[in-house]
């Protein structure tokens, strides 16, 4: 079970394959039609849609502190409410290349565009698992 950046760095590492992971910084904002019911729970945290805001792919090494990424991402100028993760693996023992990862992490923001998050790990900023009803 995966419940934080690390864990997920640690299992990264126990593939049989190398892995690349895929990055996808997401924004929580509220639809401009939403109700006052939908205002207020956005207000308490609750609800809005996610908006892909940064995207990226790094190897487990190059991603192996969190807050290094965190930094990483915040030096963007884009502020970020969760980042899905997803992961790619290699082959023969190669991991995948950055060129190799654009396509996957293309269809990767497009999932989250539209709703289709549950096969990504959701983490907080504070690298945290998250539920999302």
């Amino acid at each position: 079970m995966i419940s934080s950046y690390n864990d997920l760095i640690q299992a990264s590492r126990q593939q049989s394959e190398p892995q690349r992971l895929l990055f996808v910084f997401c924004r929580a904002e509220l639809p401009d039609e939403a109700s006052a019911m939908e205002r207020a729970a956005f207000e308490r945290g609750e609800g809005g849609a996610l908006t892909p805001v940064i995207c990226v792919d790094k190897n487990p090494e190059e991603a192996s502190d969190f807050a290094a990424l965190v930094e990483e991402s915040r030096s963007t100028g884009q502020d970020w409410d969760l980042v899905f993760v997803g992961a790619m693996s290699g082959r023969g023992g190669v991991s995948p290349s950055s060129d190799e990862a654009q396509q996957p992490l293309t269809m990767m923001v497009e999932s989250i565009r539209l709703g289709n998050i549950g096969q990504f790990l959701p983490l907080n900023s504070a690298g945290e698992a998250v539920a999302l009803a």
